[in-house]
């Protein structure tokens, strides 16, 4: 007799992919994690950029409000560096970072936060409208707007190669038998041979006489040059490890902005200062017209960020001499009867 009832079909659950809101939040979820965990945080090369990012932004001017303090600044140049984002939720008395976040969007815009606030102990989970939050971030993508990338995912096989090459030279210089050698000598006991050892050990700088006899071993003489010392140094330079570290360097911190001649060992004061001003003017100025835009969108107030002056990041003697010449030009219109305001027009210097 047959079972009456027939077996339950197990349904198969279909679940759409491409841009649909499921994959949206795995991404998003993925980029976050990537963004977080990047290679190469932990070299010297990457430190030193993310310093020179969170001098250059707490020394920044800043009108239109007081919530932008410098020690704000540098948290926020340290997030934006290695994590590509940073949020703070906007309090009367001053700006909370944030530790985790999540977010909800509408057109490619966020409308509420889910924000996570460190405290000793333990921390807190508060829900925020957009408003309330200060959002910076830089590497945005067209398919997450909403989500920031810092300059080492961007640089990601670059970052690879210097974390590798740190760690495998790292690993050399703690386990390999860097300066050790291996002398030759004919077969004794176990016993005279550590004895041996020792002494060599324990006689560090002075000048070491063994004595040495020619046996006959394995049925055929010993070499005659049986005290020539072997060196079981490593040999790094066939692996051309130097070269490919300083390029690997030089492309993470062309990634932060920094010109690579300013780690460079034979680079002069004038190659710093274009350094500098390359690293003030096209990598931390675009930021803080980012920051500036958002706190004047989210504070009420027009808000501006200048590195600019307090960095110095412009060659002052040339500033003076082009004074000169403009104040010179500026005289010699006026002789002659033409509008200085319409002259500084013709190669525009004059206000829209």
């Amino acid at each position: 007799m047959m079972w009456p009832f027939k077996k339950k079909e197990i349904e198969i659950e279909t679940r759409s992919i491409g841009a649909g809101y499921t994959n949206q939040v795995m991404q998003a979820r993925a980029e976050y994690m990537s963004g977080v965990d990047g290679l190469a945080e932990l070299t010297g090369c990457v430190q030193g950029c993310v310093s020179l990012w969170e001098g250059g932004l707490s020394l920044a001017d800043v009108s239109g409000t007081d919530l932008l303090t410098p020690c704000t600044l540098a948290l926020t140049a340290r997030a934006v560096a290695l994590r590509g984002e940073a949020v703070f939720v906007i309090r009367d008395d001053g700006l909370v970072p944030c530790s985790d976040w999540d977010l909800t969007t509408r057109d490619a815009e966020p409308v509420a936060y889910r924000v996570g606030i460190a405290d000793t102990g333990d921390g807190k989970t508060e829900t925020v409208l957009a408003d309330e939050v200060l959002h910076f971030r830089i590497g945005c993508d067209m398919t997450m707007p909403y989500v920031g990338s810092s300059p080492l995912r961007r640089s990601r096989l670059t970052a690879g190669l210097l974390h590798a090459l740190e760690m495998a030279l790292s690993e050399v210089y703690a386990n390999a038998p860097i300066g050790s050698q291996i002398v030759p000598f004919p077969e004794a006991p176990e016993t005279d041979m550590e004895h041996l050892a020792r002494g060599f050990r324990g006689n560090r700088g002075r000048v070491l006489i063994r004595e040495s006899v020619n046996v006959t071993a394995a049925g055929s003489a010993a070499p005659a040059h049986d005290w020539k010392s072997q060196d079981v140094t490593p040999d790094l330079s066939k692996a051309m490890s130097r070269e490919t570290w300083a390029a690997a360097r030089g492309g993470i911190e062309m990634a932060y902005g920094v010109l690579p001649g300013l780690s460079n060992i034979a680079t002069t004061g004038p190659m710093v200062r274009e350094a500098q001003r390359h690293l003030a003017q096209w990598a931390l100025m675009p930021i803080t017209a980012m920051m500036a835009q958002e706190a004047s969108k989210k504070l009420g107030s027009t808000v501006k960020l200048d590195l600019m002056r307090p960095l110095q990041a412009f060659d002052v003697g040339g500033r003076a001499r082009a004074m000169t010449a403009i104040v010179k030009a500026m005289a010699e219109a006026k002789a002659a009867g033409v509008d200085p305001q319409g002259a500084a027009a013709l190669v525009g210097w004059a206000d829209e």
